[in-house]
């Protein structure tokens, strides 16, 4: 019985420290753009090489014609 008397301060403690970090966020705007971090694999890189004249080089191989 003795140790509620240590895990009831020690959960309201850390439930305060979690509302508080709670707001935190929501004032440091944490939660205000939650569609873009979804999105941002999917979305395509710029070409990393360009030719002078600013096209982007093509890599593939040469086609063959029979």
């Amino acid at each position: 019985m003795n140790i509620l008397l240590v895990l009831i301060p020690v959960t309201l403690l850390i439930v305060l420290l979690a509302v508080a970090l709670f707001f935190w966020a929501v004032n440091h705007q944490q939660f205000d753009d939650m569609d873009s971090p979804a999105v941002l694999p999917l979305m395509d890189d710029e070409p990393k090489s360009a030719n002078p004249d600013g096209k982007a080089e093509n890599h593939s191989p040469p086609e063959k014609h029979p």
